[in-house]
């Protein structure tokens, strides 16, 4: 079986090499893919140094953009499974095989690492808990299915759910919306729990403001996904 780690990274030149280091430690199994969006520092050049292999966007493309850059490596390199993986430290390489086997075992098509479907140790700001319990209930509204951490980029997908999602992924926060498109097409989609960290440096991109905003747009974002068709018929 072949594995891929998709890695997207915008600016990570701090995070970068112990999140490739960490992979390659806990998990030798894997290939190692870092999709650099746009980065104006060394990110790049320290993921390589790290043993990662590296595809450079010219311009930044935003989270889906780069992730969806690494399905369509994976699908036309025809790797059996690919991980999402944040490059900021907070995913454990300790835990993908929590994520793998499962799919490998062809129990699930996606698997979602959850930070919150049991007591874990974790703590979150309150308003981003708030904000992601919100959000599970619109998705919940919609899919008849209750997802405790539906912005988890930490994720495992087969060959299946990657002709999906490299052909039709959000462009912007796009991990709860995928969830919709996921079940609508008759993936199945399972949550297990694991352990995260916080970002091992820096400052995350989403503030108390955008927070709200980001609840609102994804909020209709999932409800407008809905009331779409299928991808495909088959």
């Amino acid at each position: 079986m072949r594995i891929l780690a998709i890695v997207p990274a915008l600016n990570e030149v701090d995070n970068i090499g112990p999140v490739v280091r960490n992979l390659i430690t806990t998990s030798p199994w894997l290939d190692v893919l870092v999709i650099d969006d746009g980065s104006t520092d060394q990110t790049a050049e320290v993921a390589r140094a790290h043993g990662a292999k590296v595809i450079s966007l010219p311009v930044n493309l935003g989270i889906g953009g780069a992730v969806q850059t690494g399905f369509l490596y994976a699908l036309r390199n025809d790797y059996d499974v690919a991980l999402q993986v944040d490059g900021d430290g907070q995913h454990r390489g300790e835990e993908i095989k929590k994520l793998v086997d499962p799919v490998l075992l062809g129990e699930a098509d996606v698997t979602i690492g959850s930070r919150f479907l049991e007591k874990t140790s974790y703590k979150s700001a309150w308003p981003r808990r708030l904000g992601i319990y919100l959000l599970s209930k619109t998705l919940q509204s919609v899919v008849r299915k209750n997802f405790t951490d539906p912005t988890s980029g930490f994720r495992a997908y087969n060959q299946k759910a990657l002709r999906i999602v490299s052909a039709h992924y959000s462009t912007d926060y796009p991990e709860p919306d995928a969830i919709v498109t996921l079940l609508k097409n008759r993936l199945r989609v399972i949550e297990i729990s694991v352990e995260m960290d916080a970002r091992l440096s820096g400052n995350s991109s989403i503030t108390p403001f955008k927070s709200g905003y980001y609840m609102f747009k994804v909020s209709l974002a999932i409800i407008l996904n809905s009331m779409m068709s299928r991808i495909w018929n088959d």
